[in-house]
Parts: C-alpha cells; structure tokens; sequence
C-alpha cells in the first residue's frame, strides 16, 4: 500500500480510510510492525493500530487481531541480532492493547485471555534478543513490552490467584535468564511496573511475595559482577522505588517494601558499613 495513504491518515487524526477494506489495511499495518524503518514501525504501525484498538474500531474483530499478534511473537523466536525481533516486540505491544481494550468492552472470552496468556508468557521466557535500542533502527525493547503485555494480562479479571502467582513467577524467569546483556533501557522500571500490575489485583499473599523476592536476590549477587545479577538487582531496585514512591498501593506493599529492604541491604552491607 504506498506510503502516502498512511502520511494521509496520520495528518487526519489517525482517522480510519473509507476507500479500503479493514482487513487489507490491517495486513498493512501487522506486516509494518516488523519493518526495521522506525517512522514506519513506530510511528504509524504501532500509533494506529493502538488508536483505533482504543477508538474500538476493532471491538468486534478483537480476538481476530489479537491471535494475529499471538503468531507475531513466534516469527524469528530465538534469533538474536535480527530485524525479527521488531515484530516480535511490538506485536507484544499491540497486545498488551488488546487486552486493556478488553476490560472496556469484554469482548474475549476468558478462554481466550488465558490462550492469549500461555502463548505470551512462553515467549517472553523464551526472547533471545534483550537488545534494548538498536543503533539506525530504532527501539527493540522485547522486554520493556512484553514487561507491559504481561502487566496488562495481569489485570484481567479472569485470572485468579493461581494465575496471578504463574505471571510473577514468569516474571523472575525472565530477569534471571541467562544472558549476557544487561537491561540498561528502562526494563528493570517496566517489569516492575507489570509486577506492581499484579499485585493491584490484591490477590497474591505475602506468602507467595516473601520467597519470589528471595528467589530474585539470591540471584543478585553483591557486586553485580555478572549480567544476571545485574539485572536482578536493577529489577529489585526498581521494584523498591516504584513501592515506595509510586502512586500504585497494594494491599501488601508495607510489608513487600520491608521483604525488599532486607534483601536490598543484604546485597549492599558494604555500602552500609558504619565506617
């Protein structure tokens, strides 16, 4: 479709064109969010297709939309280094949409949510490519997004307290991945926002809270001399911080803030020496 329809729609206030069938424009804009072009990956793919989801074009084809962006998360699964991991992220993205879309106007079935949720969360373990910002080409931030897909399955209502633990416990598999790249770009502060997300639920006790903490720090190490105790350590911070001076207060939080500040000061006793 030449680019000058979209330059059209998006100086019209993302207004959806008359001349073309929905599908064949949604095609469009899918087949965009892996373009390895910023401008037209985020820009317009991404920017459109989250405002007409939250305008409701979509409300009536939005389990259609969002299995479309389920199969996005396996194109290229594995790959580092690639443009794959364009689609693959921002297909996270436009779900993680679809899925607030949905606590409008309850459109999917909870079976639905929950497929959603399966195949989200096993490729969020599973994402290879942690690049954050790709030099030329602009944002990959698989984390960052599927950290935000993550957040917003957690907040629907269909999931229960075994659900809600599940999605914790993804979120520690991802932070102590083995890797080698350390999460520099705003990651630690978006899975702890997804974490935060879960927990506004009120659903998962403290029981559950102490020892995925724990699971988290041990792992951290004291100096952060590897990228996983990097990472695990930036997450608990960031973790720490958003309780602590965000605007989100789960029932939990005085408590979680003090399980967090005992494994914070074990991890930075050099720090605290009195002399």
């Amino acid at each position: 479709m030449p680019a000058s329809i979209w330059d059209h729609v998006l100086a019209h206030d993302l207004e959806v064109p008359t001349d073309r069938p929905l599908d064949e424009l949604t095609t469009e804009l899918t087949i965009m969010l892996g373009s390895a072009d910023a401008h037209r990956r985020d820009e317009t793919a991404l920017r459109v297709l989250a405002t007409w989801i939250r305008r409701g074009v979509y409300d009536d084809l939005l389990a259609g939309l969002g299995d479309g962006m389920v199969a996005g998360l396996a194109i290229g699964l594995g790959e580092v280094g690639t443009d794959t991991v364009f689609r693959r992220s921002c297909s996270a993205l436009v779900l993680a949409v679809c899925l607030d879309r949905n606590l409008e106007v309850a459109e999917l079935s909870p079976e639905k949510v929950l497929e959603w949720g399966d195949r989200l969360t096993g490729w969020f373990v599973r994402e290879q490519d942690l690049r954050g910002w790709v030099p030329g080409k602009g944002r990959a931030h698989a984390i960052a997004h599927g950290a935000d897909a993550v957040g917003a399955l957690g907040r629907s209502p269909g999931l229960g307290v075994n659900e809600l633990t599940v999605l914790l416990d993804v979120l520690a598999d991802r932070i102590l991945a083995t890797t080698e790249q350390r999460l520099v770009h705003g990651e630690p502060d978006r899975l702890a926002v997804a974490t935060l997300e879960i927990l506004g639920r009120d659903l998962v006790p403290l029981s559950v809270l102490e020892p995925w903490v724990a699971r988290i720090g041990a792992s951290a190490g004291g100096h952060d001399e590897t990228a996983i105790g990097f990472n695990a350590h930036a997450c608990l911070r960031a973790l720490h911080l958003h309780l602590t001076l965000g605007r989100r207060h789960p029932a939990v939080r005085a408590d979680l803030v003090l399980a967090l500040v005992d494994v914070l000061r074990d991890l930075n006793a050099a720090y605290f020496d009195a002399h």
